[in-house]
């Protein structure tokens, strides 16, 4: 059962449930309990499952610890603190172990000095222990690991992956005996993923192990929903939730944002003149501030922000730094370090500092660009303000006019405490594959037993009995034909007696080894097709995008997809053609579904407001387009959102003319399809202006080229963003009644069906079909101590797929290929629904002809070339395109 705890207790009642010594030296080091504590030690005090949402720097560490550290002391008063793990700390990140580790450092050596004080030599006479703390990671050393196996820790911090293992160890497993807590923190940078599934699992297991149940506690600054964050905090029990009460303070701590346009006009003013706008800006926000953190959305863009700050206004390496995940964990640490101690002016980082890493107390946080999404916004700025009653400052400096109407319903959102929603894996089977080898190395299992272990993990509550049997099968090696790809059963499985355990020697080491959901990625080498001449490299993130015909750029030019063969992919030269996918696409996280609805739905309301305009007179409208008046209950609508004066010209400008220009503005109720052309481009084009959020729109835009392909016989490209997608059908413009075709072949198709014929010899496919085989055992990455190459990983994989295909199209591997395409890196389910929603006429579409594309669609067309930072995006193609958006309003004497 999920109980929303709604009144907190008193300052009084969450005291008293601690010990004198616990008590004085907390209420020696701070003077109030936070908005979180008021509800939280009482409730952990009792011994009561708890999720906690609350800002960063509302105390969410001492909210979870300080009852029970309390325990713990009690214990060690009472003589009954042994040499045992009393709690684990888990979190994603092994830098907020460090942080956890040195932040209870201080509480516990406080606590104990405490005591000494009032008991002076007693202390050694009664035996009285300080309760002690240790670190297990990846990184923990072979000495440190032996010594927490004579001496484990009573706290121990640790990831995920390094409790699996700890799962299988038997040596250590008898040190978490007397198991009492769990905390899990970052809860919703891990419930999103299969990281999650993996640890919900490992929890269930390390339950069944103790026969027992362990109080849980999650913590997050950002949260939502929170009924599904805490039913896969605490799992189920007999086939419902178990209790867990919901702490939620996540709006205790205010918020003060702005979104930025930093000129007036943001089309027609010289790139360089916005460039310094951007940075001039930037400056006076960092002079204004002790410490300022920046985030851009990539880590080329972190780099190329520091470069300019210290180009322009002669900061040093003293004054500010840049913090991303391709930088040695030395220099992030030094950042980190600087940060706290208060050296450093301002640190410039794409996603690394965005989770709860201590850096101390940031004044201000400057977002660049959109983070695509609410929660992120409010993660991010939500470091600034480090104290619960601070202010958390922040603005989002934008550059284009879709990112300014994004970032302003973005915050606005944040101001009505709207959130977006995290979406839980459901069914991984390739994690499970893990562990049912991990559960079968601990014991022989019965299978219904087994089964009832995993399906009290949430990620698998729904798991359905074939699919668990189907994997017990493939793990015992049952499938005629694998072994001879040297695919050999990890397990034994007796069907007769349901019943299935260990299977070998080297199972334990090959399931140490090979643990964990991180998959291996590598550069790929990119070849001029037909010759050996080497272009660059790609992530090989970006490469599962592509498909043959694609246009992307390298080194400043465009080049066309072919074909890809292991680590190399081959291109032809394609300079007259326009990208269909942006050098930053694999990098930058897609708009989420909850904030690309809550702008159609402003579209929509703004869109009925300002209707009335188009009836004005020539020389009013006039003064409207070119920013130079502003209407009053247009201003009043505006004023309402967090932007500056000229956010609000731009804002107004950009809708009226898209109104004038097609007389409709697409919004949450009206999917407007645009067929189009330009002569620039040589191109035909089918625009769907889809605010429903990019992975939809990936759905989508394959879905339908795909359909329309069949329908044309040709082949269809597709150019995907997160305000919609285009489809290019070259020197064939697609008629009205074209297009209704298109449409009811769409809502009527099965979506899965044509979507797997689409992407089953693609290299997304094989791509995660390597991923997933590894994580699955089916390919080993780690042998008797030797490494396998993800090029032998990639040509292994290719063999196995089409062994399997022939063997069992359905077979688990493939079944979890396509579920995580479909529903982790797609949206699938969304897409299926909101086609629904069309064919019932509950959204409704409308076709539109235009000579030249129109506003909303400029920067879908213009978006592979676009830079957020240097402003380095085809300005020119833009200005053209709408140019002819303008002489087109002056011909027809609208303006």
């Amino acid at each position: 059962m999920i109980e929303f705890v709604e009144k907190p207790f008193s300052d009084e009642e969450s005291l008293s449930v601690l010990n004198k010594y616990v008590r004085e030296w907390f209420t020696s080091n701070f003077s109030e309990l936070t908005p979180p504590q008021k509800f939280s030690f009482k409730l952990i005090s009792e011994h009561k499952n708890v999720l906690i949402t609350a800002p960063t720097g509302s105390g969410k560490t001492m909210s979870a610890f300080v009852s029970i550290l309390n325990d713990m002391f009690n214990r060690s008063l009472s003589n009954r603190l042994d040499n045992k793990i009393y709690c684990l700390y888990i979190s994603p990140l092994k830098a907020l172990n460090n942080d956890v580790l040195r932040n209870l450092t201080k509480p516990l050596e406080g606590i104990y000095e405490t005591i000494k004080k009032d008991k002076g030599l007693e202390i050694i006479k009664e035996n009285i222990k300080s309760v002690t703390i240790g670190v297990r990671t990846g990184d923990t050393d072979a000495k440190e690991r032996r010594q927490q196996l004579v001496h484990p820790p009573n706290i121990l911090v640790t990831t995920p992956e390094s409790l699996a293992i700890l799962l299988n160890s038997e040596k250590f497993l008898h040190n978490l005996d007397s198991l009492e807590y769990v905390v899990i923190d970052e809860i919703h940078e891990l419930a999103n993923n299969k990281r999650g599934a993996h640890l919900s699992l490992s929890i269930e297991r390390l339950v069944n192990q103790l026969g027992k149940d362990v109080n849980r506690i999650g913590l997050s600054a950002t949260l939502y929903p929170l009924d599904e964050a805490a039913k896969f905090l605490v799992g189920l029990k007999g086939g419902v939730p178990r209790q867990c009460y919901v702490v939620d303070a996540s709006w205790s701590k205010k918020l003060e944002v702005k979104s930025i346009s930093p000129v007036k006009d943001l089309l027609y003013t010289p790139p360089e003149e916005v460039e310094t706008a951007i940075y001039d800006e930037i400056n006076s926000i960092i002079k204004k501030s002790k410490t300022t953190l920046i985030f851009t959305n990539t880590r080329s863009g972190t780099e190329r922000v520091v470069f300019n700050l210290k180009r322009r206004f002669k900061y040093t390496d003293a004054d500010i730094g840049a913090h991303h995940s391709s930088l040695s964990k030395e220099s992030r640490i030094n950042i980190e370090e600087s940060l706290k101690k208060g050296n450093l002016k301002c640190a410039v980082s794409s996603t690394s500092l965005e989770l709860g890493v201590d850096i101390g107390d940031i004044d201000n946080v400057v977002q660049l660009g959109s983070p695509k999404s609410v929660t992120r916004a409010i993660q991010r700025i939500g470091r600034s303000g480090h104290s619960f009653r601070e202010i958390a400052k922040g603005e989002i400096i934008v550059v284009n006019r879709d990112d300014l109407v994004e970032c302003s319903i973005m915050l606005y959102a944040a101001l009505k405490h709207h959130l977006d929603s995290f979406s839980i894996p459901m069914n991984p089977l390739d994690v499970l594959a893990q562990h049912i080898v991990g559960m079968a190395i601990n014991k022989v299992w019965k299978v219904d037993e087994a089964y009832e272990v995993v399906r009290q993990a949430y990620p698998y509550s729904t798991l359905e009995k074939e699919d668990f049997i189907s994997l017990i099968n493939y793990l015992a090696g049952n499938y005629v034909g694998l072994e001879s790809r040297r695919i050999y059963g990890k397990i034994w499985y007796e069907e007769e007696k349901q019943e299935f355990g260990k299977r070998g020697m080297y199972i334990k080491p090959i399931y140490m080894l090979n643990i964990g959901t991180i998959p291996d990625s590598v550069a790929i080498s990119v070849y001029l097709k037909g010759t050996k001449e080497w272009i660059g490299n790609l992530e090989e993130g970006f490469l599962v995008r592509l498909k043959p015909g694609d246009i992307f750029t390298l080194g400043g030019k465009l080049y066309q997809f072919e074909y890809s063969k292991g680590m190399s992919c081959y291109v032809s030269k394609a300079d007259s053609k326009t990208p269909t996918i942006p050098p930053w696409f694999s990098e930058t996280l897609p708009l989420s579904y909850e904030l690309a609805v809550e702008i159609g739905e402003f579209r929509r309301r703004f869109t009925e407001m300002i209707k009335p305009y188009t009836k004005y007179s020539k020389a009013k409208l006039q003064k409207i387009i070119k920013g130079k008046t502003l209407p009053k209950d247009a201003d009043e609508v505006l004023s309402k959102l967090p932007i500056n004066s000229y956010a609000k010209y731009a804002i107004l400008e950009y809708f009226m003319e898209e109104l004038l220009f097609i007389g409709e503005i697409p919004n949450d109720r009206l999917l407007l399809i645009e067929s189009t052309s330009d002569e620039l481009e040589g191109e035909n084009y089918l625009i769907f202006h889809s605010l429903y959020g990019r992975r939809i729109n990936d759905t989508l835009s394959r879905l339908s080229a795909m359909i329309l392909g069949e329908m044309m016989n040709e082949d269809i490209g597709t150019m995907v963003t997160d305000n919609g997608f285009i489809l290019l059908t070259g020197s064939r413009a697609v008629s009205e009644k074209l297009l209704d075709e298109l449409m009811r072949n769409m809502v009527d198709a099965d979506p899965y069906k044509v979507l797997s014929e689409n992407i089953e010899n693609t290299e997304l496919m094989k791509r995660k079909f390597r991923q997933i085989a590894a994580r699955s055992f089916m390919i080993l990455r780690n042998y008797k101590g030797n490494k396998m190459s993800v090029l032998r990983q990639q040509i292994n994989s290719n063999l196995i797929l089409q062994a399997l295909k022939e063997i069992d199209p359905n077979f688990p591997i493939i079944k979890e290929t396509y579920r995580e395409i479909f529903n982790d890196m797609m949206d699938l389910p969304r897409t299926k629904a909101l086609l629904q929603r069309i064919k019932k006429g509950s959204i409704k579409y409308r076709m539109v002809e235009t000579p030249s594309p129109s506003p909303f669609a400029h920067m879908m067309l213009t978006h592979a070339h676009s830079d957020v930072v240097m402003m380095k995006d085809r300005r020119d193609y833009l200005l053209h395109l709408h140019k002819l958006v303008m002489s087109r309003l002056y011909e027809r004497k609208v303006i």
